[in-house]
């Protein structure tokens, strides 16, 4: 099957793989306003297995790869693009690195790890968070434990907008994903370390109790032209918590890939 995908903008394409469970369409809401600043770029946003308007598949971190490794070559052929993940999105843009390298032109990783599975994340250092009084007061109670977990910067502010992009979130194949996450999570490459010359930003925060942020820093020994951002208060939620630092850190990624790609076809 060939994923769905949501194209926004015109230009050189960046493929947007979303976190574990969401689609395209919550994807745009977090990462369009950081994205969509930088002109001669265009988004496409898509719905992984089981997610939005793609159908489940085999519950096997390497059946996902393979659907969008051949998503992407039936949309792009031959032709190169960037890559920006988030959590898992960031895991399968590194799988998708060992798989395509010559083809992709930058990638952004944002609150990821090397490692999938949860027994085997590194949170060292992680730090605890300091709620404002009543931050969950309007998040519906099936999401406080999960983000009360998940947030770092835990203000009314930073739940409202976290809520708004989940409430936006298209239909999921529970049953799939519960049995991908308890049985093929793991890349069965994922010790194999990705080679990537172009430039990589890593975004991490200090905050996040589901990925941490060390293991993302001694990743980057894996690629030559890379950057590292820890926040000292963000959480997994890092985009829709410092929305302002994302922006920042997104268009300044674009612009080094921008350079990069000019360079390398002058060269050529």
């Amino acid at each position: 099957m060939t994923l769905a995908v949501r194209a926004r903008g015109d230009g050189l394409p960046i493929l947007v793989l979303p976190s574990f469970s969401l689609d395209g369409n919550a994807m745009s809401m977090a990462f369009e306003p950081a994205l969509a600043g930088s002109p001669g770029w265009q988004r496409l946003y898509i719905d992984l297995p089981g997610t939005g308007a793609s159908p489940p598949g085999e519950p096997r971190s390497d059946a996902v790869l393979d659907e969008l490794a051949a998503t992407v070559l039936s949309v792009l052929g031959g032709q190169r693009f960037l890559v920006a993940g988030w959590s898992y999105g960031g895991y399968l843009a590194a799988g998708l690195a060992r798989r395509l390298p010559g083809s992709i032109g930058g990638m952004l990783l944002v609150c990821t790890a090397p490692k999938i599975r949860p027994a085997d994340r590194d949170l060292t250092g992680v730090l605890p968070s300091q709620a404002e009084p009543g931050w969950l007061r309007d998040v519906p109670g099936s999401l406080r434990d999960h983000l009360a977990h998940a947030v770092g910067c835990q203000t009314p502010e930073t739940a409202r907008r976290i809520t708004a992009v989940l409430a936006r979130n298209g239909p999921t194949a529970e049953s799939y994903l519960a049995e991908l996450r308890a049985g093929g999570f793991a890349l069965s490459d994922e010790d194999v370390p990705v080679r990537c010359g172009a430039p990589v930003s890593i975004l991490a925060g200090r905050r996040d109790r589901v990925a941490g942020f060390t293991a993302a820093f001694t990743a980057m020994a894996s690629y030559d032209r890379a950057d590292y951002l820890v926040l000292a208060d963000a959480g997994h939620y890092l985009p829709l918590e410092e929305p302002g630092w994302f922006a920042a850190a997104a268009a300044a990624w674009l612009g080094a890939c921008g350079r990069w790609l000019r360079a390398g076809s002058a060269a050529g």
